[in-house]
């Protein structure tokens, strides 16, 4: 069996301007500040001397490789990401950026805000527009009815806000 695994699809390449700042801070930080200080950590654990058996050496080696490689997705990510922080002609309709309160058949409400891949965290709202229900709800607009197929079945909510910031 073969250990390879074909690359992942990177997603839609749109992102809003807060995800952007987030992502240009996260590549500051290390190339800036965390790079620099692991490379001043390898050189000092090269000088005591034999390599080979130097934990602190071999993990700070580790560290930079994890680092350059995360600096290399960033900056290559970072270039092939279109910014929206326009509002949309339509507000009452859900596009990207959007922020939609969804009531369930039970009456129980919920607010997403649709994001590109690259911002994605479920504790705060924010959902991919890659997503089954960001595509479901992105051109809907109040009142809508909006079903999703989800792992225990077929879903229903209804659009009952739409905000943009």
């Amino acid at each position: 069996m073969s250990r390879y695994r074909p690359p992942r699809p990177a997603g839609t390449p749109l992102i809003t301007p807060e995800g952007e700042a987030r992502l240009r801070a996260e590549l500051h930080e290390l190339w800036h500040v965390k790079r620099p200080q692991v490379t001043q950590s390898v050189s000092e654990a090269a000088a005591q001397g034999d390599r080979s058996e130097n934990a602190e050496y071999t993990y700070g080696k580790k560290m930079l490789r994890e680092i350059d490689s995360r600096v290399r997705f960033l900056t290559k990510r970072l270039e092939k990401l279109k910014v929206v922080g326009d509002r949309p002609s339509d507000p009452n309709k859900v596009y990207f950026g959007a922020w939609v309160t969804l009531e369930d058949e039970d009456g129980e409400e919920s607010r997403y805000r649709i994001v590109g891949p690259d911002e994605l965290d479920l504790r705060q709202g924010l959902i991919s527009i890659d997503s089954p229900l960001a595509r479901a709800l992105v051109g809907k607009g109040l009142d809508a009815e909006v079903q999703v197929q989800t792992p225990t079945g077929m879903k229903l909510w209804y659009v009952v806000a739409v905000e943009y910031q």
